[in-house]
């Protein structure tokens, strides 16, 4: 029995899981996802818990909870995740450099 518990530890909580289920948040301002916007700073993963350092477009920007929620959410959906952690930062600043090139793409076409 032992040796199932660690086998089943929450393997399959990745960061590219975590990716795949962030790029389902839009930024409700810009119609493109999070990700590709380069929003994302950091991602850790500590058993069950998961840790988001994250910024928006501007400072100001209203939707700051909803955005938070949002991603909260989505983590949560990932099987094995328990908690989630999302932090807010403003250093360094976003900017339209820190954007995927589907992101600059998707853009350039609005």
């Amino acid at each position: 029995m032992e040796d199932q518990k660690h086998s089943h530890q929450n393997s399959h909580i990745t960061v590219e899981k975590i990716y795949e289920v962030l790029s389902q948040c839009n930024d409700p301002e810009i119609p493109i996802n999070i990700v590709d916007l380069g929003l994302i700073y950091q991602i850790k993963i500590k058993g069950d818990w998961v840790g988001i350092t994250m910024t928006l477009t501007t400072p100001g920007c209203g939707m700051g909870g909803y955005i938070s929620n949002e991603v909260k959410e989505k983590i949560l959906t990932i099987p094995g995740v328990h908690e989630v952690d999302v932090k807010l930062i403003w250093e360094p600043a976003w900017n339209q450099s820190m954007m995927t090139e589907s992101g600059k793409k998707k853009l350039k076409m609005l």
